[in-house]
This record gives C-alpha cells, sequence and structure tokens, in this order.
C-alpha cells in the first residue's frame, strides 16, 4: 500500500490502524538545533481528542506522545524523527458484524477492490484515528513555522444548514479554542449545537465546513505549474477523512463575479507590496503574494449513523445492518486541529527548500 508519505524536502510518513497497537509517524527532513516544545505538540494532539468535544466518539484515549528518535537533550538532530501513540482503548470486537459487508459511504468496498483484503476495525488504515500522526508532524512543522512567525488559525464556519453570519471577520482568535465546537461566535455556536443535539436523538450524522488563515507567509513562496501552493494545500486537505471540497480566496463565490470587481489592486502599504482586497486569497500563479492565505475546507456527514441501512454483503445479497461502537455525530469540531496540521506540513515543506 503506497501513498502514506506527504511532502518532498519535510516528508511525513504515518503508520498504523485504528484498533491496532498504535499510530505513529517518522518525519524526514527536520533541520537540526530545533528545540522541540513537547508541551506544545502533546496540547495539539489534545485538540484532537474527542474528550474535548460534545458529540463526538466517546472513545476514550490518553493520546500520549512517545518520540523514538530524532532528538536529543530536547534539540532536533537532524535525524528521522520517530513517533508514536499507543492505542489503549481498543474495541475491534465491536466490528465483528462488519466483516463481510459494504458500509454506505465507506472505504469497505473500495479496499477489497484495489488490495483485496481490508482492515474492518474501525475501517483500519481508512480510519480517521491515523490523523493523530498528521496532528503530531504538524505540530513540529509549526515549531519551524514560529520561527518566522508564521501562525495557522481554523475554525468552524458552518454545521449543517448553519453558518456564520455573512461577513464575519475572525477578530479574536481566542474565541475558537472557548467555543465548544471551535466556532467563534457564540449565537451560531448555539444554533449548532442544537442542531447536532436533534441529529444525535435520531441517529443522523452531520457535515459541515473549516475555515483556515494562515498569516506571515512571505511573497515568493510555492512554484508554478503543477507544484503550485494552492494545488498542494487542495491535494493535503482532501486526504483528510471526510473532506469532499476546498477552496481558496473567493473560491466558488468567483464563479459569479465580474472581472472589475474580483481583481485584487496592488497598494503600497508600510513599504510594502500589498494587495487591496484579497480574492486571491493570498496565492497568485501559485506564489504567495504576502497577503493572508486563506481558505476553506468542505466535510461530508459522518457515513456510520445510529440507524438502520440497507447494503449488500460479499457474496452480494441485500441486507439491513445497524452500526455498533463508537462515533462521532460530527467530526467537523475535532478536524480543526488537522486542518492546521496540514497547513503546516505543506508550507513548512516549501520553506524547506
Amino acid at each position: 500500500m503506497a501513498g502514506n508519505s506527504i511532502g518532498k524536502n519535510l516528508v511525513l510518513t504515518t503508520f498504523g490502524e485504528s484498533h491496532g497497537p498504535a499510530v505513529g509517524g517518522i518525519l524526514d527532513g527536520f533541520p537540526p538545533g530545533i528545540e522541540i516544545d513537547l508541551p506544545f505538540i502533546q496540547s495539539e494532539i489534545n485538540r484532537r481528542n474527542p474528550a474535548k468535544y460534545p458529540f463526538a466518539t466517546p472513545r476514550a484515549e490518553e493520546d500520549k506522545l512517545e518520540i523514538l528518535s530524532g532528538t536529543y537533550e530536547g534539540m532536533s538532530t537532524g535525524a528521522p524523527i520517530g513517533f508514536l501513540v499507543f492505542n489503549k482503548d481498543q474495541r475491534p470486537d465491536d466490528y465483528d458484524h462488519l466483516k463481510d459487508l459494504y458500509r454506505p459511504s465507506h472505504a469497505d468496498f473500495t479496499y477489497d477492490a484495489r488490495y483485496g483484503i481490508r482492515d474492518p476495525r474501525g475501517g483500519g488504515r481508512a480510519s480517521a484515528r491515523t490523523t493523530l500522526a498528521v496532528v503530531a508532524g504538524g505540530a513540529f512543522a509549526r515549531l519551524l513555522l514560529s520561527l518566522q512567525n508564521i501562525s495557522i488559525t481554523g475554525y468552524v464556519s458552518q454545521i449543517g444548514p448553519h453558518s456564520l453570519p455573512t461577513g464575519f471577520t475572525l477578530s479574536d482568535r481566542t474565541l475558537v479554542r472557548l467555543s465548544p465546537l471551535a466556532c467563534p461566535h457564540e449565537k451560531s455556536t448555539q444554533k449548532m449545537l442544537d442542531y447536532l443535539h436533534a441529529l444525535k436523538n435520531e441517529g443522523d450524522t452531520a457535515g459541515g465546513v473549516i475555515s483556515c488563515i494562515i498569516n506571515g507567509v512571505p511573497a515568493g513562496i510555492g512554484d508554478p505549474l503543477f507544484d503550485k501552493l494552492q494545488a498542494d494545500l487542495a491535494k493535503a486537505m482532501l486526504t483528510i477523512n471526510a473532506v469532499k471540497g476546498f477552496e481558496y480566496g473567493s473560491g466558488f463565490k468567483a464563479a459569479t463575479m465580474q472581472g472589475s470587481e474580483h481583481n485584487d489592486p496592488f497598494i503600497l502599504k508600510d513599504n510594502l507590496i500589498k494587495t487591496k482586497t484579497n480574492h486571491s486569497g493570498g496565492i497568485q500563479g501559485g506564489i504567495s503574494n504576502g497577503m493572508n492565505i486563506t481558505f476553506n475546507v468542505a466535510f461530508k456527514p459522518v457515513s456510520t449513523l445510529g440507524m438502520k441501512q440497507k447494503t449488500i454483503n460479499k457474496a452480494g445479497d441485500q441486507i439491513t445492518f445497524k452500526a455498533e461502537g463508537r462515533h462521532d455525530v460530527c467530526v467537523v469540531p475535532r478536524a480543526v486541529p488537522i486542518v492546521e496540521a496540514m497547513a503546516a506540513l505543506v508550507i513548512a515543506d516549501k520553506l524547506s527548500k
């Protein structure tokens, strides 16, 4: 099975399954002499933990990071950084009844079609549990970005039909951490909570949108044609479980605008070349222009429902089943640190050239 690595200069390779012994990764290309802030890295991993969010899976994992290589006396050595987190709350038996059936909108059928074998325990390699290694790797990348005053902030801008008010601008980033749904708007958060509560009672699920702002990236990062910065960001985001769409800057709204209103005029501000507007989302021609990089990531509803569904098994028989085990009503709030981590990995990789 290929496709387990991301990056060209700073390369993260992840391993592990949802209900295997552990998940982890190897980060290659991390420069030597960088102070490793373990409390920060652990805090990023903790942000992904379901215990922090309502309507998340009740799976209780400690998620304590163990570093195996690549550091000495709190500093990076330049060697590959190996790390893992042991799975403590495994319940593989919850998935015994799923071994021979294909769950709707899961990777069961496609993994069988591609490899002729699959791990039914929580989806195995296809499980969102594996994103823990991405968050850990992204936390290491953020240590590099912080040295260049680059910050990344993601937040929930929509769950189901409920979204932030039109024209909303994130002015206080601490509101994201204070919200139970990582949504920096109190009234919108309450509407989302009420909506998710109703869906949970029905056994149904919801999707949503995460918005992200990357601040401090200098002009000139990225490459044209096939290595465009927005293309690499899009690929990274689309590798996250349940992601269905990516847009940067004005995104799909650009299709409704006229060129005269969409163009970003250049201005001189504080002796730096800026743009008056930022419909380009901080990227032009595949290269950063020094403005904030902004993008949105759309997530589908969780495919595992708390209600009966129809499907077929390997023999082709039509059956009705109800999923057991522990599952999220909505993964979007927990995915904010994953989106941020992927963004950090992409930007740090570009800066590592």
